[in-house]
């Protein structure tokens, strides 16, 4: 028993150190590296206690903490050295109540908190930084996907409708919560990194968040300027290429049991467009890239759709099996994958956790779906950009799908 306060005390005070180090870098007026310490051991000593005498003892220890900060607070506001912002009283309070979550809830949930507040406490510029750089359109952005996966989902009904048992609410808008959230995070990294990204990241985060988009975008600038449709090629290359390790996310997300099957092949696939993306790039050339514009993914109208999308696939994929086995699921595939490969992976990959699907029918289906993907970007892109982008553009794209086809045609069976 002692043996176990005393290693709860010390993950407290290596906590608080943590912080506390933090605070004293910032001269903080609360305190520092030795003070932060001693409220975290203050509040596994109260936790500790609780366990006998009840949670009183620590509302009693955080009134303490609450006090005394205000004292301090007060004295410094006579004294004419008053800081105005609440940083480290809030993270004295938080600590404090991460000391006795230490003895009463769960140790790596306490660590890792301790570990935020400290990541939150550093990075003050960077965080100041980036809210000073959005603008309206973007905090509407987070704010829609907050509706869409804390407001809409919740109430949808978790059941299966209609024939096949294909459609449910809460599985379809989930999926988009899912796919809204991986877009999410390719747009905010759009906007941080804003006109910066060279032709690597601009294709990267094309990629997360809409590699369709990317690839119009890019050849209109081919378009416009033929000279750099070289540097427009190498962009649609690696944004179609970071699309196969989003649809690997999508898969370990859904289908978590049947990685060992579905992700190799898609790892080979996304590894032979890199190595077409890096004969792009050892060709040389400017490399530099304004960033792309890109749409806003959590607007809740292209969430509908998708949900639309999505549930459509699902049926189709289903009834397509049930009704004619699962030869007639490639067409499907095809068609879904010309605009669109998140639907049938999410689908495909549901029917597989379901036991409704083999996981190697899966994989390949997605495979097939991305092929088609590819096809329909570089007829859409060779429209727009013209002859110049066809090029450099053809080559590759052409080199992409034999490399499919080998992985559909060469990839051994599971035994």
């Amino acid at each position: 028993m002692e043996l176990k306060l005393f290693g709860q005390i010390g993950i407290s005070l290596l906590l608080g150190l943590l912080i506390g180090l933090q605070r004293q870098r910032t001269e903080s007026t609360i305190g520092g590296i030795r003070t932060f310490p001693l409220i975290a051991a203050f509040g596994t000593i109260c936790g500790w206690l609780a366990e006998d005498y009840g949670g009183w003892v620590i509302a009693a220890g955080l009134i303490a903490i609450a006090a005394l900060l205000v004292v301090s607070n007060f004295m410094m506001a006579r004294g004419g050295n008053h800081d105005a912002g609440q940083t480290s009283e809030i993270a004295a309070l938080l600590l404090f109540g991460v000391g006795a979550y230490v003895v009463m809830g769960e140790l790596a949930v306490a660590v890792a908190l301790g570990g935020v507040i400290s990541v939150l406490l550093h990075f003050k510029d960077p965080l100041h930084a980036f809210a000073a750089r959005i603008g309206e359109r973007d905090v509407t952005a987070i704010m829609q996907f907050v509706l869409i996966s804390l407001v809409v989902l919740p109430v949808l009904p978790n059941r299966t409708f209609g024939p096949y048992d294909t459609l449910n609410p809460f599985q379809v808008w989930l999926m988009v919560v899912l796919i809204v959230g991986i877009s999410l995070v390719g747009y905010v990294a759009h906007k941080l990194l804003g006109a910066k990204q060279g032709a690597l990241l601009g294709g990267v985060v094309g990629g997360l968040v809409s590699s369709t988009a990317t690839t119009v975008s890019f050849a209109r600038r081919a378009a416009a300027a033929p000279a750099g449709a070289a540097l427009a090629a190498l962009v649609i290359v690696i944004a179609s290429s970071v699309v196969y390790g989003r649809v690997m996310a999508e898969v370990a997300v859904i289908a978590p049991g049947h990685l060992g099957t579905m992700l190799p092949p898609l790892v080979a696939m996304l590894g032979a467009c890199v190595v077409i993306a890096v004969v792009l790039a050892m060709r040389g050339g400017d490399r530099k890239a304004a960033a792309a514009e890109q749409g806003n993914p959590a607007n809740l109208r292209t969430a509908i759709i998708f949900a639309a999308v999505y549930a459509v696939v699902s049926f189709a994929v289903a009834a397509s099996q049930a009704e004619f086995g699962v030869t007639a699921l490639y067409p499907v595939a095809v068609l879904s994958g010309l605009t669109d490969m998140d639907a049938i992976t999410l689908s495909t990959s549901q029917l597989v956790t379901e036991g409704r699907l083999a996981a190697d029918t899966a994989w390949r289906l997605i495979i097939v779906a991305s092929l088609s993907n590819l096809l329909f970007k570089g007829i859409m892109a060779t429209v727009i950009g013209g002859r110049a982008l066809f090029r450099h553009l053809a080559p590759a794209f052409v080199a992409a799908i034999i490399a499919g086809v080998a992985i559909l045609v060469f990839w051994p069976a599971p035994g």
